[in-house]
């Protein structure tokens, strides 16, 4: 059989209590006691999209196996799995992904430092779906926003919105950035919590509903003309040396300089400071008309009083990692809304948080060296999608893996570093 590797992802759902938290989100939508677990038939899609599936009818990699996936729902059980959740269902689903959340972070993967990154991602849509609608970029689809967590990787929140929504819409934003936070299992008022946005995100009423929420906030701004006459005026002196993101050594292209007393903040909650970065573009990049003598500026603010200009710039800096969460998202199972029936599409893409979820804690859990901070592709290349044979013999079932199969060792491994796990008897 292949794909004996997902059965690692399988193990984490039950392990952390995922599956039994989604069986009870769902059963009150069921009518009858008998035939699948909705809980179950949500964990195992959730499990396929990781695995690589873009379609419903891709379960039936799992299906396929039983022996090592066990009786896995058929399709069309599934679609009626995925069309039994609604808003109620939803909010149960939630708050079984928070519980899972706390047990994965009591068993290591809490990363210590909580940086909230919230960003919109175009989705083409290839007909008339419910909830689609033109984009900005002449296209036609759905523009979701997303929130993930930076040091992990883990989805945190998904808002699915026509292709029209605004990428600034502050009330879209709010809504992600309370579901987020519920899914922490840290207080904001007890741990420094921020959340991070770009300059389309980035809004007056986005930075006040975090001061209100006691998270700390920075985020992009536009750059209009009066602002860039202040900046191109900054003395030689006002300009410090960027920091790589580990901190550890000088950027050589890169410089940052505060600007708070030059300008005016009353807009902004007490205590909000403006920043400016400059970046030499790299090699071959085009340049824009707001890029002078040969830098290119970007302007943030945030109300974080560290005194280290250049950890601030880092730190805004490290948004760019939400591109990376997005470009593994749409690899896993956000690419394309599988569905007609906006309910669905909604439930997908909350399947697509699930198997983020799944990814992040098997990296953060079972795994070390390069394939801890592996893509989706690898780890299913190098991992998930490792041949075996099962063989039955003295009444014992075993998995064996791939004679000579280069990652076999870090496999076995991972099954041995699951939290609590011990291989089921026969």
């Amino acid at each position: 059989m292949a794909h004996a590797g997902a059965r690692l992802l399988c193990e984490v759902a039950d392990g952390l209590g995922l599956t039994a938290g989604l069986s009870a989100a769902l059963a009150p939508t069921k009518k009858r006691r008998r035939g699948h677990d909705r809980g179950r038939v949500l964990t195992d899609l959730a499990v396929a999209i990781a695995d690589g599936a873009s379609a419903i009818t891709d379960l039936r990699v799992l299906a396929d196996q039983p022996g090592l996936f066990g009786e896995v729902a058929s399709v069309p059980t599934a679609w009626r799995s995925l069309a039994a959740v609604d808003q109620d269902a939803l909010a149960r689903i939630a708050t079984a992904r928070a519980a899972a959340r706390a047990a994965a972070w009591a068993a290591g993967a809490d990363p210590g430092f909580y940086v909230i990154d919230i960003d919109g991602v175009l989705i083409d849509a290839d007909s008339d779906k419910q909830g689609a609608a033109p984009t900005r970029k002449h296209g036609f689809g759905f523009y979701p926003l997303l929130a993930f967590l930076d040091a992990t990787g883990e989805a945190l929140a998904g808002l699915l919105r026509a292709g029209n929504a605004g990428s600034g819409t502050a009330a879209d934003h709010l809504q992600v950035l309370d579901a987020a936070l519920r899914q922490l299992p840290v207080d904001p008022a007890k741990q420094q919590v921020i959340c991070r946005t770009d300059a389309g995100g980035t809004s007056h009423a986005l930075a006040a509903a975090c001061r209100e929420r006691q998270v700390r906030f920075i985020g992009g701004v536009r750059l209009p003309a009066p602002l860039a006459d202040v900046i191109l005026a900054l003395p030689r002196s006002a300009w410090q040396p960027t920091v790589s993101a580990d901190g550890s050594q000088i950027r050589e292209t890169g410089e940052v300089a505060e600007i708070t007393d030059l300008v005016g903040l009353s807009p902004w909650p007490t205590g909000s400071r403006m920043l400016v970065r400059r970046e030499q573009p790299h090699p071959g990049a085009q340049l824009r008309f707001t890029d002078v003598d040969g830098y290119r500026y970007q302007v943030f603010v945030t109300d974080l009083p560290d005194a280290d200009l250049a950890y601030l710039e880092a730190m805004y800096r490290g948004r760019g990692r939400m591109e990376c969460r997005i470009r593994d998202a749409k690899d896993t199972g956000l690419a394309n809304l599988p569905s007609h029936d906006l309910a669905i599409n909604t439930a997908w893409l909350t399947l697509v948080l699930i198997a983020a979820d799944l990814l992040a804690w098997l990296k953060t859990l079972c795994l070390q060296g390069e394939l801890a901070s592996a893509a989706p592709k690898r780890l299913r290349y190098t991992l998930l999608h490792t041949a075996a044979v099962l063989v039955r013999s003295a009444r014992r079932t075993t998995l064996r893996l791939a004679a000579g199969w280069p990652w076999a060792t870090d496999l076995l491994t991972a099954f041995a570093r699951l939290p609590g796990w011990a291989p089921a008897p026969g």
